[in-house]
């Protein structure tokens, strides 16, 4: 079939039949409802099922977005509306010839405030049709709707749930695993991953006795693993958040009636005062809650509970660049804000020694410096909890390691190198998503798009293998065991040996987070 050539396929789901759209040998159904509008007596509540529906759904346009602002540091596609009707998903699949094929489950980021399915940079298109699989993007609830702990206010006529936006994600691979195999999936084959909170959550669901069964094999980029925090640090956010709508918590049940908007603005405050108060934490993520999220997700690797399957996990060689070129509290990226947030740290870990936080601390030479403050930001967010969870999960599961280094000239001018999620082009193979993308202004097209095939290959070996190697002559890529071997991904392939060993040393294995 030539790539001009269009078609239109229906499928029956559980639902109802929906109608997708194919251009070349890949077809795509959007904006499937895989749960109930959200809306009214549901708002702040677990997802049900859908409404089936008569007729054929069209499946040309992605769903609405979670509710969210437009103006954060994301480009969002300004067509796309924004609504609580939110929770729909999108499938790209080869044209169904009664072959089964894996299926890639994709969890955006976003910080757990913002992003959706329909970000140009998730389009499924070019995954689907070099590694021959179906993906799936999922909407979700993010900011206050999705991550808000509300549960210690409600009451037994008025309940609040707890981790709403994972028990989306949840209700969403349930739908995969009963719908799938009609889109030419293969419901016992599925991989999930994820990148920045979405790769967090990724590491949670693996932890979740709820997730248990409904995905095979799980892919964390740059997941901030240890960003889940207790019960009480999610009151004092839930606390503040009602006093930003002028609601005692004895009036909390008055939250399903506020218009959407005032919910959103009083989070977009609430995302910015909880790091700059205390550097280094979230204003919204997942909590635990005893049930959904039994133990907080890294100790529960480091015990033996998360879930026995194959893992692929990795961060970027500088991942809080971004954040500094920003501006965001999101991250500390000052030495006065990493400071303070080693101050909280012990705070919170009274059996921490100070001798161990001094060591930690003097590892970074040059942190009076920015470059100083970023690396030590990096190690905290992302490299070391990858780092112990890979040294606990390779124990009893296949597990790699990764850290991407590879940055175009251009990135490395602008002292980006390679930022957090700056891989995302790398993984689904688009480029240019941006209106005007100067990621190519000093060249490095050429470069970019072979490592780009090469994580596509690996990425989709493991989906359909759970072993991540690329037959085109690439490095081959060990699994992670004693000997720590890492794949660096840059303009080669190289692997390496316990690359951070010195600093994965300093840190040491005792899990340092917030609580």
């Amino acid at each position: 079939m030539p790539d001009a050539a269009r078609t239109s396929l229906v499928i029956t789901t559980r639902d109802g039949d929906v109608r997708g759209h194919g251009r070349g040998d890949v077809v795509s159904w959007k904006g499937i409802p895989y749960a109930a509008p959200p809306v009214g007596p549901l708002r702040f509540r677990a997802p049900r099922p859908p409404e089936p529906w008569t007729g054929i759904l069209d499946g040309a346009s992605f769903g609405a977005m979670a509710p969210q602002g437009r103006d954060g540091p994301v480009p969002m596609d300004p067509s796309i509306p924004i609504d609580e009707d939110c929770l729909t998903l999108n499938v790209w699949a080869p044209t169904p010839d009664g072959v089964r094929r894996p299926v890639m489950v994709w969890l955006h980021g976003g910080a757990y405030v913002l992003g959706s399915s329909a970000q140009r940079i998730y389009n499924g298109r070019n995954l689907s049709h070099l590694g021959e699989v179906v993906v799936v993007t999922v909407n979700y609830r993010v900011g206050a709707l999705g991550w808000l702990d509300l549960s210690s206010f409600g009451t037994d006529d008025d309940i609040f749930e707890t981790n709403i936006g994972l028990r989306d994600q949840i209700f969403a691979l349930t739908w995969v695993r009963e719908n799938i195999d009609a889109f030419g999936g293969d419901s016992a084959n599925v991989t999930v991953f994820g990148e920045s909170s979405g790769g967090a959550s990724v590491t949670t669901l693996m932890t979740s006795p709820a997730a248990k069964g409904l995905f095979h094999k799980a892919i964390a980029q740059s997941a901030p693993a240890t960003s889940v925090y207790g019960p009480e640090r999610a009151r004092v956010a839930a606390e503040r958040f009602l006093e930003l709508v002028d609601l005692t918590p004895e009036r909390a049940g008055e939250l399903r009636a506020m218009p959407v908007q005032q919910l959103v603005d009083a989070a977009e405050k609430l995302v910015y005062e909880v790091p700059e108060k205390v550097p280094g934490t979230l204003g919204f993520a997942p909590v635990v809650d005893g049930d959904v999220v039994p133990r907080y997700p890294v100790a529960a690797f480091q015990k033996g509970y998360a879930h026995d399957i194959p893992l692929i996990i990795g961060s970027n060689h500088d991942e809080a660049s971004v954040f500094r070129m920003m501006k965001s509290p999101l991250m500390p990226v000052t030495s006065d804000t990493v400071s303070t947030m080693f101050e909280a740290i012990a705070v919170d870990h009274p059996d921490l020694s100070p001798a161990r936080i001094a060591e930690i601390l003097a590892a970074y030479p040059d942190l009076p410096k920015s470059a100083g403050a970023l690396a030590l930001s990096r190690d905290a967010g992302f490299r070391m909890p990858s780092l112990w969870i890979a040294e606990a999960h390779c124990r009893t599961s296949p597990t790699f390691v990764y850290r991407f280094d590879h940055a175009t000239p251009v990135l490395r001018a602008a002292r980006i190198g390679a930022g957090h999620a700056t891989e995302l082009p790398y993984v689904f193979g688009n480029f240019g998503t941006f209106d005007r993308d100067p990621t190519f202004w000093l060249g490095g097209r050429k470069a970019a798009q072979q490592v780009s095939r090469r994580i596509q290959r690996r990425w989709v070996a493991f989906a359909w293998h759970g072993v991540p190697a690329a037959l085109d002559g690439s490095k081959h890529w060990a699994p992670y065991d004693e000997r720590r071997r890492t794949l660096v991904i840059d303009a080669r392939d190289t692997l390496v040996e316990d690359p951070d060993a010195e600093l994965r040393e300093i840190w040491g294995e005792k899990v340092l987070g917030f609580s």
